[in-house]
């Protein structure tokens, strides 16, 4: 059996290395490292992909969030609510541009900031909602943007980790993930569902304007070469990390499937198992598995963690502490009564080797060995 890894970028690698090689090979020979044209076809061609105008890449998903407050003309001491069950990114761009970041619990089950609870948080001095679609799936959108037009407020999408994902109107129609708010955030880390050989990110928008802007301040302000109509910044996606884009974006549909067919194994496995939570699947989005994750009851999480890593197992915790308990961020005087539902998520979450590269006999041997571990304690 091949040695288990949370993520197998060389597995993938081995599988259509000689397109990414050919990819890479050419930028080289081109010597068009910056803004060469691989930068702008893969724009386009992500464009088509995502059913939306205009996508403007940048050098990371931080970046791509910073970008967005940026060009939405956020002010000092404006409110940005965003969901506590998160990766730092999302909120520390809020603090460095001196606005105050609201962060609310998420929904318990899909893990996803829950729209009633954004409702309670709008105040006055409210001007964003930053919905994270966590882990794969949507957030609940339709809410949030009914929320945001009757109280005038913008939505930057987080869709970093469900990059192909779905959202299902009531009516019928679908969106990817990241096309529906204002403006939509992604990054292209590694062990995304579309990830380079180093870091990247995009920005999504239906907005020529902010589109516009957005590419200007990316790239130092400029709107025609050495006239500075705006204040910016330098962030850009360097060619090599676009033409490998490129290759992989052909691909993406088909490892989304892939890592959905190793989700439904997991569930399959687990469904017996009353000391485990499969994932839930809300029923407005479809789920791209960006992680696997499972919620262990009765105080067993770590034990199951040490367990699987005797076994060669390899899991995270993602996320193993809120925002709120941050050095960083006590400033905002929150506390653990404050957030129920993240304090408990903090303590139950684990995430499973996920890829769109697993072998049978490697999902065979981990669900095995998360199964034997819950019935040596029954």
């Amino acid at each position: 059996m091949r040695e288990i890894q949370m993520v197998d970028l060389r597995a993938q690698y081995e599988k259509i290395g000689s397109e990414i090689d050919h990819a890479i090979k050419e930028v080289l020979l081109s010597t068009a490292f910056i803004k060469g044209p691989d930068v702008k076809l893969f724009e386009e061609e992500l464009q088509e992909y995502m059913g939306v105008k205009h996508v403007v890449s940048c050098a990371n998903g931080t970046d791509a969030l910073y970008l967005a407050m940026m060009v939405l003309g956020l002010k000092p001491g404006d409110e940005v609510i965003t969901t506590n069950f998160t990766f730092i990114a999302t909120v520390e761009v809020v603090a460095l541009l001196g606005l105050k970041p609201v962060i609310v619990d998420p929904e318990p089950g899909t893990f996803n900031i829950s729209v009633e609870v954004v409702r309670k948080a709008i105040t006055p001095k409210t001007k964003a909602i930053v919905p994270v679609h966590l882990f794969g799936q949507c957030a609940e959108m339709e809410g949030i943007m009914e929320l945001a037009k009757k109280h005038d407020l913008f939505v930057i999408e987080d869709a970093a980790q469900a990059t192909g994902a779905d959202y299902l109107f009531k009516n019928g129609t679908t969106k990817k993930a990241g096309t529906i708010g204002h403006i939509g955030t992604t990054s292209f880390f590694p062990s995304k569902n579309l990830g380079c050989y180093g870091d990247g990110g995009a920005l999504y928008t239906n907005d020529e304007t902010l589109a516009g802007k957005l590419r200007s301040i990316a790239n130092h302000g400029m709107k025609v070469r050495y006239q500075y109509d705006n204040i910016g910044v330098n962030s850009r996606l360097d060619t090599i990390q676009a033409a490998l884009l490129r290759v992989k974006l052909k691909h993406l549909s088909k490892f989304n499937k892939a890592r959905k067919e190793v989700a439904d194994f997991y569930d399959e496995a687990f469904a017996r198992c009353r000391s485990i939570s499969v994932p839930e699947r809300a029923s407005y989005s479809s789920h791209i598995f960006h992680q696997y994750t499972i919620k262990v009851e009765s105080n067993k999480r770590d034990e199951l963690k040490k367990f699987l890593e005797s076994k060669k197992i390899p899991s995270m915790v993602y996320y193993p502490a809120p925002l709120h308990v941050q050095k960083a961020y006590s400033y905002l005087g929150y506390n653990d009564n404050d957030f129920p539902v993240t304090t408990s998520l903090c303590k139950e979450v684990l995430s499973l080797p996920m890829h769109p590269d697993m072998e049978k006999d490697q999902l065979d041997y981990i669900t095995t060995n998360v199964l034997e571990f819950f019935d040596k304690l029954s």
